[in-house]
């Protein structure tokens, strides 16, 4: 429920407890979420030497695969391109492989540029979404250092911008963005990246207004928006016609107040987006390592791309205990 909400009371709600009930499975998924054929598979060898074109000047060297399956490496074990290089180069040896392995420069100047291949989940059916955003550091000096030696805060922040499937926790599209952007300017090129059609959107407050319900209408027709109205929200001047989901949402809230409209809409689904964002920053990191923001871009998008690999290998079902 909201803090603001909760807060007369939160001394007397106490902590939910949750259990595991597939503990075993989900354990062995956390342990391959280790195996490195994982991250390079058969099929990116094949592809690693891309095809010659015929047309002038120098061939390249290696596909966006062999790219990357260097950047996918670099951000599922945390570690610098040089080291990255080591690793796939080993990597290839201990597989008895004689293929090359991009040098360091060449992953960071080629990931620039990079087209991530099937980036992020493709579904078949229709879906549920929650659209949500989070920042993510870029450079400059952390709270520790400034007050312990004073300074000016130099700090730089991208905006990550996610639209997560509740049902199954895969990341479905995202944007990365500077702080200049709006987060309700950014739902339509969210659901452009999402081919079936949608069931219901879901998201916080940030995003309330009638621009945002025509852009879902505008993708799916048929989809339910579910975000709560302001507290100062009115309902539009639609005299004669049918009131929108936004009114009706509106009317609920007035009838039932918002608990009940939060009980009514299941408003409670827009927490899972929050979590699929909290897992990126436990795995891939709470900072972008890339300096410039079409590599920011290519760097957050295989991000996700990892995320969703780690999603496909075993998820935890949780019950409540208590």
């Amino acid at each position: 429920m909201p803090y603001k909400v909760n807060e007369p009371r939160r001394h007397k709600i106490p902590k939910a407890r949750y259990r595991v009930k597939n503990w075993a499975t989900y354990d062995a998924a956390l342990c391959r979420r280790g195996d490195l054929t994982i991250w390079v598979t058969p099929e990116a060898i094949t592809a690693w030497t891309p095809t010659t074109t015929g047309r002038r000047g120098r061939p390249a060297r290696y596909s966006d695969v062999a790219i990357e399956a260097g950047l996918m490496l670099r951000l599922a074990f945390g570690r610098p391109w040089r080291q990255t290089e080591g690793l796939l180069g080993s990597l290839m040896r201990l597989l008895g492989l004689d293929v090359p392995v991009p040098d360091h420069t060449t992953f960071s100047r080629r990931s620039a540029n990079l087209e991530v291949a099937s980036a992020l989940s493709r579904t078949d059916g229709p879906v549920n979404v929650v659209i949500d955003s989070t920042v993510l550091k870029v450079f400059g000096k952390g709270e520790w250092h400034l007050e312990k030696h004073g300074g000016q805060a130099r700090r730089s922040w991208r905006k990550l911008h996610l639209a997560v499937d509740p049902d199954s926790g895969v990341i479905l599209a995202s944007e990365l963005t500077g702080n200049e952007e709006g987060d309700a300017s950014l739902v339509g090129p969210l659901l452009d990246q999402i081919a079936r059609p949608i069931g219901t959107v879901l998201a916080d407050g940030a995003y309330d207004g009638e621009p945002v319900y025509r852009t879902v209408a505008a993708h799916s027709p048929a989809a339910k928006v579910v975000i709560p109205p302001r507290s100062t929200a009115v309902p539009s001047d639609t005299a004669g016609s049918a009131p929108s989901q936004r009114d009706r949402h509106i009317q609920l809230i007035t009838e039932r107040g918002r608990l009940g409209w939060q009980r009514a809409v299941q408003d409670g689904r827009r927490s899972l987006g929050e979590v699929a964002m909290m897992r990126y920053k436990q795995v891939i990191g709470r900072h972008l390592r890339a300096r410039t923001l079409p590599t920011q871009k290519a760097e957050a998008t295989v991000g996700c791309k990892i995320m969703n690999i780690m999603t496909s290998l075993g998820m935890p079902a949780s019950r409540k205990s208590a």
